[in-house]
């Protein structure tokens, strides 16, 4: 079986999960490429995108930090977690996609979690 429909299958069954346990929350979808991570804090049953971050806000771009680290995650994570607030947002689904739950994608989730955002 390819990677490509190995990710398409894993993306499916997370998706499944969240809508089974989801209870009208609005969904965390987390994107990563090669160089830089994003975020979207989404409500599925408008189908509206409450807030956004990602790592090539200007905001975000310095010198020396690049999305493609773990402290661009984090930072990318306390900012959504910010603007999801700031919206009145405080409990989310967290979907990582077909991404695994280690590495960029997990330092953007338990930087959201400490900026106040519960999954």
């Amino acid at each position: 079986m390819s990677l490509k429909v190995t990710n398409a299958r894993r993306k499916q069954r997370v998706r499944l999960a969240l809508r089974r346990s989801g209870g009208g929350r609005p969904r965390l979808s987390v994107f990563r490429s090669s160089k830089h991570i994003y975020a979207q804090v989404i409500d599925d049953q408008k189908g509206e995108t409450l807030a956004s971050a990602s790592s090539l806000e200007k905001s975000m771009r310095d010198g020396s930090n690049t999305g493609a680290n773990i402290d661009a995650a984090k930072a990318v994570g306390k900012l959504l977690a910010e603007r999801a607030t700031q919206k009145g947002v405080k409990e989310v689904v967290f979907d990582r996609g077909a991404y695994l739950y280690h590495g960029r994608v997990k330092a953007l989730a338990d930087a959201a979690r400490e900026g106040g955002l519960s999954f």
